[in-house]
């Protein structure tokens, strides 16, 4: 039975977003990732594209409030953002809880493409910690 993994983060726009696409691509055989924000908002289409680039389709997906998940259960709860660490210390969902922080990428200020570059260099380092997490 696969072990169930809930990504929280403020908005569920970007990096819980991006979490749950790269969870399910390359640890789908055991894990089964979810995502919610501390309040919904919109998938940011940047991440959207920065996860495309790297053969993960998550253009379906939509924001959710954590409240979607209420009386579930998990074996991991992550909080991807200090704010989802301080405004979710009691989830109900059981399991593990453990807060491994990102930059939130929908920050990033410049031209397009130094925007890029931020989604990509979070996007790597999302997948980088989850496969080492994660690691058999």
């Amino acid at each position: 039975m696969k072990e169930k993994a809930l990504f929280l983060c403020t908005a569920n726009s970007c990096r819980s977003q991006m979490a749950e696409g790269i969870a399910n691509h390359f640890l789908g055989d055991r894990l089964e990732a979810f995502s919610a924000g501390t309040e919904a908002s919109f998938i940011n289409p940047r991440a959207i594209e920065v996860l495309r680039e790297i053969g993960i389709d998550i253009s379906g997906h939509r924001s959710k409030n954590v409240d979607a998940f209420s009386g579930q259960q998990f074996d991991h709860t992550i909080t991807l953002c200090g704010d989802a660490r301080d405004r979710c210390p009691l989830f109900t969902g059981g399991g593990e809880r453990v807060h491994i922080g990102f930059s939130d990428p929908a920050k990033a200020t410049g031209s397009e493409e130094e925007i890029m570059e931020v989604f990509r260099k979070v996007r790597d380092e999302i997948k980088e910690a989850l496969l080492a997490y994660f690691a058999p």
